[in-house]
């Protein structure tokens, strides 16, 4: 646990990065470097920059109102003979949330690449390390404008401060530089905002990022109207976003003495409305016109609001082990480019905010497909293979087996089971047995719980995830007779009677009406149970007495024969905040009417 606060937040970010990134992938055959690194002459060399830009306006660059000048710190990565007689594709990258440029994930991307022959721009966000103004949550009109202002600097249409100008950046017309993004999580998300702002960009890699923030940090798993999307805020995920909230003033506090317009009274280095957003996330309480401004702006600032206007050449890398950002959001991603035409794969590796994968394979077949993604679409290369659609990760597999893939997505078949009165799982409604069973949830505390998200992010072990009695439903199968293979996300068709629930639902203040958890666990022959990646679907209820659907996080996950599948209905999460006041729920089964799990197949 001595580690420097808040650096334990930036592990699985980097990790998901690797470490060094491309190292095993070999070199272009035709990198356009002519001078061969030796001992006396580096692969590349570095030169640390300053860019102000206008950001806020009416575009980048622009100066229209609510336009305000930041300072970004950067360095250019020149691969060694890349001049104005042999030019090199850019790529622009940038930290994760609470990092800078100088993070060993962050250099090592850049190193990467400038070795493979690529001019690499990397900088820190706007708000981080070196950086000026305030953090906006990679927001197009603010982090979108400052990065394509950099993209303006790769394409000559712009000087650094210093009248540093990039003379040797591959070129598709005047001012418009052949250049790619990569990065992870805060990382990920600015490169579809900068895309949706500037279509000079040719090329992404979002990492472990979100769609919708609302769902990251107030996830609701039903009454959802695409995508992630809901229509009405879910359970605040109260250690991640304080975890990250700490961290972002944090980075304001140290640099105050140099840019004191990151803090005002009671708010450092957010947008007020922001902070203002967070003490009503922190009250416990969701006032409907509060609440949906607060929801509208966060959204905003979110991929799901303009991923219309993303045009460029897109691979979405996304971590099973992440309950931050969890697979759910990059399909939202991923259908919503792929519908539209945008050209765009997907990939579900191991390592994510919560953990890191197993082995080497995990990083070794991503890092092969980065490689190709950019070979392709920077250096025109017809024979870089882009990949198949879909690509996951099966822990249970070896070698180069690791990853599975698909042409299409989703894949498998639905398996439907049945929820028994007996507290079975069972696979048609004739197994079904009446009954009803009823759970209620404390009234101060947490009664579930599934992880400590901050620890998991720093690497450390967990307890075992536990439910308390009287406090949830579980429904078992049977052990499978042969291993089930489940990739996507399950769902649940539920139907609960809750009076007190009922009775102080509404929609001035969404706060009174019912919060549950649901969770499937793999339960092995000696009773040991594993909640897959720790992963739990919080869901509030629009309307308790109508039936309604719950979307649990996709997993990749094989239940091995022998293991029973067990779905749990929880009154709470401990990572979570959950129900105001207590609500007993019931839960009726009859052969004619039931709630069901549906489970993606292959």
């Amino acid at each position: 646990m001595a580690r420097r606060p808040g650096k334990f937040l930036l592990t699985a970010a980097s990790a998901a990065l690797g470490a060094p990134l491309l190292a095993a992938v070999p070199a272009h055959a035709e990198d356009p470097a002519p001078t061969p690194a030796t001992a006396d002459v580096p692969a590349y060399a570095v030169t640390p920059l300053k860019f102000t830009v206008e950001v806020g306006g009416d575009g980048p660059g622009g100066t229209g109102e609510g336009a305000h000048r930041c300072v970004v710190d950067a360095d250019l990565y020149r691969p060694a003979g890349a001049d104005a007689d042999h030019r090199v594709p850019a790529v622009l990258t940038t930290n994760g949330f609470g990092g800078s440029k100088n993070d060993a994930g962050t250099v090592g991307v850049a190193k990467s690449f400038a070795e493979r022959g690529y001019a690499v721009l990397s900088y820190s966000g706007l708000g981080f390390g070196k950086s000026g103004c305030r953090i906006t949550l990679d927001d197009p009109k603010t982090d979108g404008e400052a990065a394509s202002e950099l993209v303006g600097f790769l394409g000559g249409e712009r000087a650094a401060d210093d009248g540093t100008r990039a003379d040797f950046i591959t070129s598709d017309g005047e001012h418009d530089p052949r250049v790619g993004m990569i990065g992870g999580s805060y990382g990920g998300a600015v490169q579809l905002a900068t895309a949706s702002v500037d279509e000079r960009v040719d090329a992404l890699v979002p990492m472990i990022t979100w769609n919708d923030l609302t769902y990251s940090l107030v996830p609701n798993n039903t009454d959802q109207t695409h995508g992630v999307t809901s229509g009405i805020p879910g359970a605040y995920k109260t250690q991640w976003t304080n975890g990250f909230y700490l961290l972002g003033q944090i980075q304001g506090l140290k640099e105050l003495g140099t840019d004191p317009g990151r803090a005002s009274v009671g708010c450092i280095n957010f947008p007020e409305e922001m902070c203002r957003t967070k003490r009503m996330l922190d009250s416990g309480r969701f006032p409907a016109g509060e609440t949906q401004e607060s929801m509208d702006r966060i959204r905003a600032a979110s991929p799901v609001s303009y991923l219309k206007r993303v045009k460029a050449p897109t691979l979405l890398i996304q971590g099973q082990k992440d309950t931050l950002f969890n697979l759910n959001e990059a399909v939202a991603t991923y259908e919503t480019l792929r519908d539209q035409g945008t050209p765009t794969r997907m990939i579900w590796q191991q390592s994510g905010h919560s953990g890191t994968g197993d082995d080497g394979q995990d990083g070794s077949y991503t890092n092969q497909r980065i490689a190709a993604w950019f070979d392709h679409y920077l250096r025109d290369d017809a024979e870089a293979d882009t990949g198949p659609a879909f690509a996951y990760y099966r822990d249970w597999a070896e070698g180069e087996g690791a990853y599975a893939t698909s042409d299409t997505f989703p894949v498998g078949k639905n398996r439907r089971l049945y929820l028994s009165g007996d507290g079975t799982l069972v696979g048609s409604r004739d197994e079904v047995r009446r009954g009803s069973r009823e759970y209620r949830n404390w009234l101060l505390a947490p009664s579930s719980y599934s992880e400590s998200s901050l620890l998991a992010a720093a690497g450390l072990d967990l307890l075992a995830p536990s439910d308390a009695k009287g406090t949830h439903l579980a429904y078992t199968s049977a052990p499978l007779p042969g291993p089930v293979e489940v990739v996507g996300a399950p769902k649940a068709r539920l139907k609960v009677v809750s009076p007190k629930a009922e009775g102080t639902q509404g929609d001035q203040d969404v706060t009174g009406n019912l919060v549950l958890f649901a969770k499937v666990y793999d339960v092995a022959p000696d009773g040991s149970r594993t909640l897959v990646n720790r992963l739990v679907a919080p869901a509030r209820v629009k309307d308790a007495t109508r039936p309604f659907t719950v979307t649990l996080p996709a997993i990749a996950h094989r239940y091995e024969a022998g293991h029973r599948l067990e779905f749990v209905v929880a009154a709470g999460d401990a990572a979570y905040y959950g129900n105001r006041g207590i609500k007993p729920v019931t839960l009726t089964s009859t052969p004619s009417d039931t709630g069901t799990l549906d489970l993606p197949v292959v």
